[in-house]
């Protein structure tokens, strides 16, 4: 599986999108800004790239002549996408903490980069996989419908998410308020969307798996 996750990180993917997350997460010095927008950027630009290229490279086809199983292809893939995910949020998550010192005093509406609102992004990011990745295996080559629905469902949390944390004086103090310098409080939260995106993910590759059994390779 080693060797298929190298794959795709050396000749599957633009090396333009190993960087990127470098360059768009600088929005994250923009105070105030709604910042649930950048993970967001990993689900609209970064994989139908991602997956639009295996399908021009004719990656299945290759990769099923290589002596691995299906389960293998399948694991390789949802590892990359992964450590996409994961590259994206570090990246992010650097450039958040030098938000918090550049503006100490700054009042926000929307969600601040604190530990608790990581931990809704791999949240976001566990809707994104439980919704993609077990539909794209229903063939492994069409991700049209698959990115129109993974993509809704993140932005319906995201919107639903950001809206409540407006709405809400408790979940806004929990995020914003005085929640905001509990770090236990903060660090459990930033945990349990950890464990989330981790579940979700694993229970992604296990229906993927199943789905991609039975496609028929020609």
């Amino acid at each position: 599986m080693y060797n298929l996750v190298m794959k795709d990180l050396k000749l599957g993917i633009n090396p333009w999108f190993l960087v990127f997350p470098f360059f768009i997460n600088a929005l994250m010095l923009v105070p105030g800004w709604i910042y649930f927008i950048l993970p967001l950027y990993f689900c609209w630009i970064t994989v139908p790239n991602m997956l639009g290229g295996f399908r021009s490279q004719n990656d299945l086809i290759f990769t099923t002549m290589m002596p691995v199983t299906k389960k293998d292809i399948v694991k390789a893939r949802v590892t990359v996408i992964g450590i996409m995910e994961l590259l994206h949020l570090a990246t992010a998550m650097i450039y958040g903490i030098f938000t918090l010192y550049l503006y100490p005093n700054l009042t926000y509406y929307f969600f601040a980069p604190h530990m608790g609102f990581w931990g809704l992004c791999f949240v976001m990011l566990a809707i994104f996989n439980l919704v993609l990745i077990p539909m794209y295996y229903k063939t492994a080559y069409k991700y049209g419908g698959a990115m129109v629905a993974s993509i809704t469902a993140t932005i319906l949390f995201a919107g639903i998410a950001q809206w409540v944390g407006i709405q809400s004086p408790f979940v806004s103090d929990i995020f914003n308020g005085s929640g905001a310098d509990n770090t236990l409080l903060q660090l459990s939260i930033l945990i349990a969307g950890i464990v989330i995106f981790v579940a979700c993910t694993i229970i992604a590759y296990r229906i993927a798996v199943k789905r991609f059994m039975k496609v028929e390779i020609l």
